[in-house]
């Protein structure tokens, strides 16, 4: 077998010699790339460099891998995934730029970006969510039958989060056909191997998960491509995840300012000797596939390419925006589809409205996937999809693993690959095993590049059923303050369903909150067929003339019970049923002709949306007001599970007072 001196071992098996030159040329263009892009770092053309030098095998092999139509997702140090899929060299200059030609509008940077055209999903900084977007993306794949792989890209650092170990565990579960490719390049940031794992490879992780792996020279292009190719053409016809550990290394530092002052010289040097360009090229001389002209013919090409793409992107326009437009691009435009009920009504209660407003929607949407916890058999643990499987079977009513990170994911990877997830958090409390996702991923990715979350997730929340302060929190609070995010919140069984049906059918990602003391409480009057009802409309329960009560969820209904124990208080009642777009319009109209409001909420007071509800009050209807703005919500404290101390944190009991008081101010 031909080696190189430094006995790195190439195996061409059956590929031709075109197949072993544009290998080389492959590789050989991010490198030039990267090496001009270290001269403009000096000169101060760029701002920032993450370099991928000596790990171009690992990029191109997988990519040259894979087939154009199916998706890959890599990091920071995979510039030969956007060459290879032959992005024209003028958008990435322009991405890394900050310029309109880029893939980012100029709000994001380097390779924080994805692109449906080319397939290509971007990563965020956190680094393990993408593990499980890839395991959603394979997921829609399967479903499908596309017969299409996937992979992912993470180093061996990322390796540590939880969100590496979630994915795989639910990709193994689910037999899903995706790649897990590590790049084992030595260090995380200046932090060595020794010191982020203690297992001789990490390849041998996959074992714990049922999951095959291999470990491969990430520095020899033709294993790499070889091998590669091989398993993708396995896992199309015979879905599976599997783990490939690549062993590399960075040669640079983890970005230029960095540095390397802390790898050993004796270290660097070794595998600067394993160089994957250059080994290979001395192979092809050595094969007689390459010669020195070719090797000139190409560098000329490829730099001439550098160059006047540079030039394009350097002439292109500092990118310019307007307030309107940035707001605009927070969500995806949607346009609201009104479906108006029948007369025929059944009398029901407000967790039979939820789930018959999922099943409409399931009936309605072929492509929508249910998954959460016990959701299957079971029904849920609320029952709300109980007897699903019997209509829609497992593969769209799925259990999941304990696991909600990975889940959030994968149901953005399902909506990256064209379909709808609505996930169920056992308990809203539960949602901060999946915050991250929730607040870095779907929240920001149509405004990072224009990539819609077609994602609910359903929320059981809130206090009165002595569940403790594990399973009782009403946390709003935390999703109202993110942009990008869409936040429901019904009373009533009637909101409950046509909302719901709504939050289905918007492509972004809507958090929806079901109270769970209103579940099997309060019974409404619903359609049976299927209706949807506009999100940012509030509801206007009672109207009156002396102060505007602001409420939703449960404390709606300590409102109603305040009133009817006081027939004397002519009141405007506003069911807000939205939080995120909040119907402002309503609100405003309301206090300008009552001249007071009060606002009754069950989460905690500080940093609550009372607080920005009543800040927009005081700024916007100031003149209107005949007294302060009152704000009543539950103690400053986690929810107890005694039921006299629950009943003393809830704050309906301090209500009608506080009302009063107002009104008499």
């Amino acid at each position: 077998m031909p080696t190189t001196k430094e006995s790195m071992v190439y195996e061409k098996g059956n590929l031709t010699n075109e197949a072993l030159i544009s290998l080389y040329k492959k590789m050989l263009k991010p490198r030039m790339i990267e090496e001009k892009m270290l001269i403009l770092l000096r000169q101060g053309k760029i701002s920032k460099w993450f370099g991928g030098i000596g790990q171009e095998a690992i990029a191109v092999g997988v990519t040259s891998a894979l087939t154009k139509d199916e998706y890959i997702l890599p990091m920071h140090r995979n510039l030969g995934v956007f060459t290879t899929r032959e992005i024209p060299l003028y958008r990435l200059f322009s991405q890394w730029q900050g310029k309109a030609n880029g893939f980012t509008k100029g709000r994001d940077r380097s390779f924080h970006f994805g692109t449906q055209d080319y397939n290509i999903v971007g990563m965020i900084s956190h680094l393990g969510p993408q593990l499980g977007v890839a395991s959603g993306i394979a997921l829609a794949n399967k479903l499908k039958d596309s017969k299409h792989a996937c992979a992912v890209f993470t180093g061996e650092g990322g390796t540590s989060e939880g969100d590496f170990h979630e994915a795989l565990n639910v990709a193994s579960v689910w037999s899903l056909p995706v790649l897990f490719c590590i790049e084992n390049n030595g260090y995380g940031l200046s932090t060595p191997t020794a010191e982020q794992y203690n297992c001789e490879h990490l390849a041998y992780r996959g074992k714990g998960y049922g999951m095959e792996s291999h470990i491969i020279d990430g520095n020899n292009i033709l294993e790499v491509y070889t091998k590669v190719s091989e398993l993708a053409d396995s896992i199309r016809e015979n879905p599976r995840p599997i783990l490939l550990e690549f062993k590399t290394f960075r040669m640079r530092g983890h970005e230029e300012a960095s540095g390397t002052k802390y790898v050993p010289k004796e270290l660097m040097n070794a595998w600067a000797a394993k160089d994957p360009i250059d080994n290979y090229r001395n192979y092809l001389l050595l094969e007689g596939v390459l010669t020195d002209e070719i090797e000139q013919a190409f560098r000329a090409e490829i730099s001439t390419e550098i160059n006047e793409n540079l030039k394009l992107a350097f002439d292109e326009e500092k990118i310019t925006s307007t307030k309107e437009a940035e707001l605009n691009d927070v969500y995806r435009d949607t346009a609201y589809e009104e479906v108006t009920p029948n007369t025929e009504t059944k009398n029901i209660r407000f967790v039979d409205a939820v789930s018959e407003g999922l099943k409409q929607s399931m009936e309605k949407h072929d492509d929508l996937i249910i998954m959460g916890q016990d959701v299957a058999e079971y029904g849920g643990v609320f029952k709300i999809t109980n007897n699903f499987i019997n209509q829609f079977g497992k593969e769209r009513v799925r259990n999941t693993p304990i696991c909600e990170s990975a889940i959030v994911s994968a149901s953005y990877g399902l909506s990256v690959n064209g379909m709808k997830a609505v996930m169920e958090m056992q308990f809203a409390d539960f949602v901060s095993s999946g915050f991250n996702p929730i607040v870095n991923l779907l929240a920001k990715s149509h405004y990072r590049w224009n990539q819609n979350a077609d994602v609910v997730v359903r929320m059981p929340c809130g206090a009165g059923v002595g569940a403790g302060p594990f399973h009782s929190q009403t946390n709003e609070a935390w999703f109202t303050k993110t942009p990008g995010l869409k936040v429901v919140y019904p009373a009533f069984p009637y909101d409950a369903k046509g909302l719901l049906a709504t939050a289905v059918n918007d492509p972004n990602p809507v958090l929806f909150f079901e109270h769970k003391a209103l579940y099997r409480s309060v019974y409404q009057d619903v359609p049976t067929d299927y209706y949807t009802l506009p999100l940012g409309k509030a509801s206007l329960l009672k109207e009156g003339n002396d102060i505007t009560i602001i409420t939703y969820g449960s404390a709606v209904h300590w409102a109603l019970n305040t009133l009817e124990n006081n027939p004397e208080v002519s009141a405007d009642l506003i069911d807000l049923r939205s939080l995120q777009p909040i119907d402002t319009e309503a609100i405003y109209a309301s206090v300008k002709k009552t001249g007071k409001a009060i606002i009754l909420q069950e989460d905690s007071l500080f940093g609550s949306i009372s607080s920005d509800i009543s800040a927009m009050i005081m700024e916007n209807c100031f003149e209107y007001l005949d007294g302060p703005v009152k704000r009543i919500a539950s103690m400053e404290t986690p929810i107890p599970f005694d039921q006299g101390l629950e009943q003393q944190y809830l704050p309906k009991n301090e209500f009608e007072a506080a009302l009063k008081e107002v009104l008499d101010y």
